[in-house]
């Protein structure tokens, strides 16, 4: 996306009321949307306290969470983030503070830094200020941060959608105070589709059932599942209207029955694939 695209893009979703940016080095535009908060807080369309703004950690960057950190906040133009997460579970042999690179070896897998334990990325982490948290960790490594951590991850950001539903994992963590955001609330849809070849459960005939019985989209259906099950979803679009539907889930409600149904699609379907790219599967 260009510049221009992302900085309009950022301006329009102010304007139809979104209050949450999910950002994060490896996106690799960080800069670009430094300029449209910028813009949006010197014209008086909101203060920065309005906006919830996250960025993450990248693995290559493990070893240099305070220099990471405040590199983030320059490109963004900010003073603070309201949260900080540890992008994956796994540090990389370092590619050069910020620069987010995958550190593939010559085998083309990924080149993990078996030197850097998590837990000193965590305690780096809380030399931090305000909110810190993870992102991919499953229930075991969850666990393990509760037991070294000083001070309580904020948040988990997963992979869940009707499709991949992980129901353990978001039971530990809201047991345990930790909130869990949905990273892929609609199971990928286009993008995943066209990344890593899975398949999207808005096809599914059960969300297309429930979109024509409440009069919503499919998309509405499964963020709706996810906001009745208290998890905090961030879809992604670049889409002027589709933005403006999926923050439409507030005017109705799913039966129980129907959270039960959707509940019933779960296929333990991960979208999200970043094996493809790292030669590895940090997940297997």
């Amino acid at each position: 996306m260009e510049s221009h695209q992302v900085k309009d893009l950022i301006l329009n979703s102010i304007k139809i009321g979104y209050r949450h940016f999910d950002c994060a080095a490896d996106y690799k535009n960080e800069a670009d949307v430094g300029v449209a908060l910028k813009e949006a807080f010197t014209s008086g369309l909101v203060k920065r306290e309005d906006l919830f703004i996250t960025t993450k950690l990248w693995n290559s960057d493990h070893g240099h969470v305070i220099e990471a950190c405040k590199g983030s906040l320059k490109k963004l133009q900010l003073d603070y983030l309201d949260l900080y997460l540890v992008h994956f579970p796994v540090a990389t042999r370092l590619t050069g503070v910020g620069t987010t690179d995958s550190a593939l070896g010559d085998d083309g897998v990924l080149d993990i830094d078996t030197t850097i334990f998590l837990e000193t990325t965590w305690h780096a982490m809380e030399d931090l200020v305000r909110s810190i948290g993870i992102s991919n960790y499953d229930i075991f490594l969850t666990r393990d941060c509760l037991a070294y951590s000083k001070i309580k991850p904020a948040g988990n950001q997963i992979e869940t959608h009707p499709y991949f539903q992980r129901d353990s994992l978001v039971k530990f963590c809201k047991k345990h105070g930790v909130c869990v955001t949905a990273h892929t609330p609609l199971g990928g849809a286009a993008a995943d589709t066209e990344w890593f070849g899975t398949v999207s459960c808005l096809d599914d005939q059960v969300l297309k059932g429930l979109a024509e019985k409440y009069k919503k989209t499919a998309a509405q259906s499964a963020l709706r599942w996810g906001i009745q099950r208290n998890t905090v979803g961030i879809p992604k679009s670049s889409k002027l209207e589709r933005l403006k539907k999926n923050i439409q889930v507030f005017d109705f409600e799913l039966s129980k029955e129907d959270m039960e149904l959707i509940g019933s699609m779960d296929k333990k379907y991960r979208t999200n694939q970043p094996a493809r790219f790292w030669g590895i599967d940090l997940f297997a």
